[in-house]
């Protein structure tokens, strides 16, 4: 089978959207190498992925080659590739991040998006106007013309469903995995090596993510004056967002209890992970929530929000709060630092149903979206 992907965000994102296009890719490549594929980008940047994409024999980068398409990318993208496509007989195209080319309908072989999410629809006061008018025709654009949507949750196929009035019968839920270095074992040579060189305490709560505001860091940062002793450690880009988080913390005399990491390598995460005594996630909207995934594959036991698509990737083990209730997670976090047991039965748990979402797995639903 010969199939292109829209890969620009595996090579310029560290967030959510990029880990899933380079697991994506790398996933299927390892599983079904006797397949062709091709990646479609605007830029190529430095990094273990450029490498591993160059050792393999058996997938193909396009980028711009005119001059006029090099000057100007954003046009290339959503009109130039389509004539690729067509000229080289691709079976599926996947857009692999909420959208499709404009001119995509010419291509007369299977066209897929994944859609990641709808919550500037859900939560539009985190978003300007122009931002949702931009999305909203976007993702309409690519719902519209695409043969099968991949939606990561139930929770995104039900948004997709009613804001957008697609057939449940052209929506397939494929959840996501995580980074491949999550189900390699890690010594504990190698474990203690990244605490120290990122000098993390003897025991601490874990926060990974974009530090916005909607992932909600600040109700952690409320929750840790009723919680004793224990830091919290951050590691997430900083947006305009951490500036109210600094200035709380600040003004309640909490800057020796959070510690805020700079340019963490995505390769020792792993470790940090398993070093973590919790993983506390109280995001307000996912549409899928790796982390969570990352966290229970690791054995650290997770508190996150309840409702949405928190349930679907966290399974019946993990711990459910009010993401907007500082006391309640507060609460629970206490409750888990004062019961090894519980502790020990969750990351138990968690672990077994983390296993839903192995790579393997995962790979074998895609291939078998693409082979129908």
């Amino acid at each position: 089978m010969n199939i292109a992907f829209d890969a620009k965000m595996a090579y310029i994102s560290n967030t959510g959207l990029g880990s899933h296009a380079r697991t994506h890719i790398k996933s299927l490549n390892a599983y079904y190498p006797e397949n062709q594929y091709s990646l479609f980008t605007t830029r190529i940047t430095e990094g273990d992925f450029k490498q591993y994409i160059a050792a393999q024999t058996n997938i193909k980068v396009y980028q711009p080659e005119s001059s006029e398409d090099k000057n100007t990318k954003a046009r290339w993208y959503p009109h130039g590739i389509t004539d690729i496509l067509t000229k080289n007989k691709y079976d599926i195209y996947h857009g692999l991040s909420n959208e499709l080319p404009h001119n995509i309908k010419s291509f007369k072989g299977k066209k897929i998006v994944t859609i990641h999410d709808l919550i500037f629809l859900r939560q539009p006061d985190l978003y300007s106007e122009g931002q949702i008018r931009i999305y909203n025709k976007r993702f309409r654009h690519a719902c519209d013309l695409a043969d099968t949507i991949i939606a990561i949750s139930e929770d995104t196929k039900a948004d997709i469903e009613k804001y957008y009035f697609i057939p449940s019968d052209k929506i397939k839920v494929v959840y996501q995995s995580c980074n491949e270095l999550f189900y390699q074992p890690l010594s504990q040579e190698y474990i203690t090596l990244i605490k120290e060189q990122y000098k993390l305490p003897g025991e601490f709560l874990l926060y990974v993510g974009t530090i916005e505001e909607r992932k909600n860091l600040l109700t952690i940062v409320k929750a840790l004056k009723n919680v004793n002793g224990l830091p919290l450690v951050v590691a997430g880009r900083k947006t305009s967002y951490y500036k109210t988080v600094k200035k709380y913390i600040e003004e309640n005399n909490l800057k020796n209890r959070v510690i805020f990491l700079n340019s963490v390598n995505p390769s020792h995460l792993p470790a940090m992970y398993h070093l973590a005594k919790i993983y506390v996630f109280p995001s307000l909207q996912e549409g899928f929530g790796i982390p969570i995934i990352e966290a229970l594959t690791s054995k650290t036991p997770v508190i996150t929000t309840q409702g949405g698509c928190f349930p679907e990737t966290g399974g019946p083990d993990t711990i459910y709060i009010d993401p907007t209730d500082d006391n309640e997670l507060a609460e629970k976090i206490n409750f888990l630092l004062g019961s090894e047991t519980a502790c020990k039965l969750m990351a138990e748990k968690g672990f077994e149903y983390a296993k839903r979402f192995y790579p393997e797995k995962i790979t074998k639903e895609l291939m078998d979206v693409y082979n129908s």
